[in-house]
């Protein structure tokens, strides 16, 4: 479990009810709104999102810790550069395949003075225990931060938010899969699996999507990426 964020985080009660009163589903699937240049905050398929790019500025947003605190992150206020790594939820094979993998290259970046953020669709406590049991043998001790985007306020405004498609709901039901509370089941929202990295001065300085959430950026290019950020 994480026990330290060296980034400049702080409550943000009142972002956490803005987004919530926005976010419900006819509103998502019928309302435009700005963030950046994320024209449209949920895509139809994840085919169709429209995510921040590199030069773009950094969104501001709110998610969650596993405590259920809410915590703002303002891309302004970074003392450290920051990989911003969002995902599905611990429900996810590949999900897990991918935070397993990166456990090889994380403690280096984090030592480069980079913080690594993961961002779950699943709500507060089960950031962990929703994550296979290899995956959190893996990850243990490595100080893996992962918050809770379950009102997908993070995935909306750096534009990979698309609407959860009914079978893939459906399976998780169907698996006996707790995603009650998850950004997949109380809003009809899942995150386009995406990495961005913000520099200090609230630009993003690297951005990756793909569309096929069993294609992830591979850990050594991610050290690139956290290793071009600390030369510059």
């Amino acid at each position: 479990m994480p026990t330290h964020i060296q980034l400049r985080l702080h409550p943000g009660k009142a972002l956490v009810g803005l987004f919530a009163g926005m976010l419900t589903l006819s509103l998502v699937c019928s309302m435009s709104i700005r963030e950046g240049h994320a024209d449209v905050p949920v895509a139809a398929t994840a085919h169709e999102i429209e995510p921040l790019s590199v030069g773009d500025a950094a969104p501001r947003f709110t998610v969650e810790t596993v405590e259920g605190k809410a915590v703002d992150f303002d891309p302004h206020e970074l003392e450290r550069p920051a990989i911003v790594i969002a995902f599905r939820g611990g429900w996810c094979p590949y999900c897990n395949m991918h935070l397993s993998e990166l456990r090889h290259v994380v403690p280096e970046i984090q030592t480069l003075g980079v913080d690594v953020l993961f961002l779950s669709g699943d709500r507060p406590e089960l950031l962990y225990d929703s994550l296979g049991d290899d995956t959190r043998d893996d990850i243990a001790g490595l100080g893996y931060t992962i918050f809770s985007d379950a009102k997908a306020s993070a995935a909306i405004a750096f534009g990979i938010a698309f609407k959860a498609p009914e079978k893939t709901v459906q399976r998780r039901h169907e698996k006996g899969e707790d995603i009650e509370a998850s950004s997949m089941a109380l809003h009809g929202v899942l995150p386009v699996p995406s990495v961005f990295a913000i520099d200090t001065d609230g630009k993003i300085r690297f951005a990756y999507s793909n569309a096929d959430y069993k294609v992830r950026l591979p850990a050594d290019e991610l050290l690139e990426v956290a290793t071009d950020m600390t030369v510059r």
